[in-house]
């Protein structure tokens, strides 16, 4: 059984050697946990006994002993394809081990087992090889846990009393990505009931984040991740950023925000200028008075608008820093104004999943700060929030809402993200804990005062669902039900299964609070192959009322209307 390429997988304490022939066994040996797949869906190779290569001793190495168990219940072969390619699973527990040939004819034996579950092993390997991955990266796909999946039924990790799972914990995280397809001519997302959609503007560059003028003229953040050389480094992190690829994350940024017109209203933009460019990764904005605020990646600018202008030429200046460096893990910087303009909120993800690269790099991170642009001076507003996104004004109170994307590794139905008020100091857990006082023991040392005080977020939205965007609606086009209610653009999963999100959502409010179950808005992004065919990121309420969704995965505005049909 040849394996055509060779490589090194490495962690904080194991290194894994492939050579291009498994039968040489090098000095370091990777044990591999048969999982299914005949034809008919049969399990092949079913889970392995506590038998590994062995990592000889003498030179100081360490091997990898499978941990039996490691699977909650055989994979099936149409578990294996979330990924475009075959997924090996491997399940790793550090042990020292002495080289024996019965360990070494056990651990062949069940990677030739395993294999047979697949077409062919050269199709495996190629076709990591082709996205440029060597097998031994290909070996630690392992993320893709086929064996965990969610227990829960979605209902159950939303609204306003979420029931919280018992954590799982893997050695490698759960991985089930829709692999970037796009839309084809004339297709476009599935509208609920008494709706319908069209596009706004196509053709668009990695579209995030929307922005309504007055005067009706459009903005769209042309944008994503700025150069991150810190971030998830080692084998984990080149997986994780080879798997946000497949899923349409790893286009360069175009540093731009664009203007979209639609001169004769019938519900396409018809006018596009660029309208900013040379940003550094551009995110939210916000207009007060004369003064366009743009958060980039770094820094919160300003920068003077004339009204109806198509295109500032003027630069820019600089009202205070914004959290970056070569770590920057989660980069987008939201900003909204409080109603009478003289402050500022800006959104500032964590610099990890839960505080692993150190409570040093999270200054001023997973928080809202308040910005006063008189005397560029700023504060944390509220914290603990791990990756806040979307900000709106709730209408009927007046409070500031956003919504968060909570920590991952935790299994499919933990955590579920939420839709939540903003406290002025309030503190919302993150990384010491989540939904109040659950601890999460990742987060070390353990800061027992600190969850004590920590606030319960209003509504859960579900696990993993990823919302970004969010908009209150307070007009009247798409019909009364809607007053009041926050339409909320999901981004979608990557590390549940089954897949969430990929939807806009409606959370209906009652006297300023939520009142019952999420409602789709906007579906259909992934088909029935699995393919994102788009992601909804930012919405925004255009002037004529209508919903506007950006799609960076389709490169689509999106515009939800009423369906004349339907309302006749």
């Amino acid at each position: 059984m040849t394996w055509p390429g060779s490589g090194i997988l490495e962690s904080r304490s194991v290194r894994v050697s492939v050579e291009s022939r498994v039968e040489s066994v090098p000095v370091f040996g990777v044990a591999v946990a048969g999982c299914s797949g005949g034809s008919d869906g049969s399990t092949v190779g079913g889970e392995l006994t506590d038998a590994a290569a062995g990592g000889d001793t003498a030179a100081g190495g360490v091997g990898l002993e499978v941990s039996t168990g490691c699977f909650s219940q055989p994979c099936r072969r149409n578990d294996m394809a979330s990924m475009g390619t075959a997924t090996l699973i491997i399940c790793m527990e550090m042990a020292p081990l002495k080289k024996t040939n019965v360990q070494r004819r056990n651990t062949l034996g069940s990677m030739k087992a395993y294999a047979r579950g697949f077409r062919s092993v050269a199709n495996i390997a190629g076709g990591f090889r082709r996205a440029g991955l060597s097998v031994a990266l290909a070996l630690a796909m392992a993320l893709a846990g086929c064996g965990e999946q969610a227990t829960l039924p979605d209902a159950a990790t939303s609204g306003t009393s979420p029931k919280l799972a018992t954590p799982v914990r893997a050695v490698i995280p759960t991985v089930n990505i829709a692999p970037a397809k796009g839309w084809s001519p004339g297709v476009t997302p599935a509208p609920a009931p008494g709706l319908a959609v069209r596009a706004f503007a196509e053709g668009l560059e990695h579209p995030r984040w929307l922005y309504v003028l007055p005067n009706g003229d459009v903005l769209v953040a042309e944008t994503n991740a700025p150069p991150k050389p810190d971030d998830a480094p080692g084998i984990k992190g080149a997986i994780m950023k080879w798997l946000m690829r497949r899923a349409g994350a790893g286009v360069p940024s175009a540093n731009r925000i664009t203007l979209l017109r639609d001169t004769d209203g019938d519900g396409v933009a018809d006018t596009r200028t660029v309208f900013l460019q040379g940003l550094n990764s551009p995110f939210g904005m916000a207009l007060v008075g004369d003064s366009l605020y743009v958060a980039a990646t770094d820094a919160l600018l300003r920068f003077r608008y004339v009204p109806g202008a198509t295109r500032i030429t003027e630069p820019g200046e600089k009202i205070v820093d914004l959290p970056a460096g070569t770590i920057n893990h989660h980069w987008t910087k939201n900003v909204i104004a409080s109603r009478d303009g003289s402050r500022l909120y800006v959104t500032v993800g964590s610099n990890s999943n839960v505080a692993e690269n150190g409570m040093e790099n999270e200054t001023d991170r997973a928080a809202i700060l308040e910005i006063d642009p008189a005397t560029r001076s700023s504060r944390i507003y509220a914290s603990g929030l791990r990756n806040p996104n979307g900000l709106d004004w709730q209408p009927q109170t007046g409070a500031l809402w956003t919504v968060v994307n909570e920590r991952d590794e935790l299994g499919s139905d933990l955590v579920p993200d939420y839709l939540t008020s903003v406290r002025d100091g309030g503190f919302y857990g993150w990384p010491w804990s989540y939904y109040g006082a659950h601890v999460d023991d990742r987060a070390q040392p353990p800061r027992p005062d600190r969850v004590a005080t920590a606030v319960v977020p209003d509504y859960a939205l579900g696990a993993h669902v990823a919302p970004l965007g969010l908009a209150f609606y307070g007009d009247a086009l798409l019909g009364g039900r809607f007053l009041g209610g926050a339409f909320v653009g999901e981004h979608g999963s990557w590390n549940r299964r089954p897949r969430s999100g990929y939807a806009v959502v409606f959370v209906p409010f009652v006297n300023g609070r939520p009142g019952g179950p999420p409602e789709p808005v906007l579906g259909g992004f992934v088909d029935g192959d699995g393919n994102a065919l788009g992601r909804p990121v930012g919405v925004a309420i255009d002037r004529t009322g209508a919903l506007l969704v950006a799609d960076d995965v389709g490169n689509v505005i999106w515009r939800v209307t009423p369906d004349a049909q339907t309302n006749k």
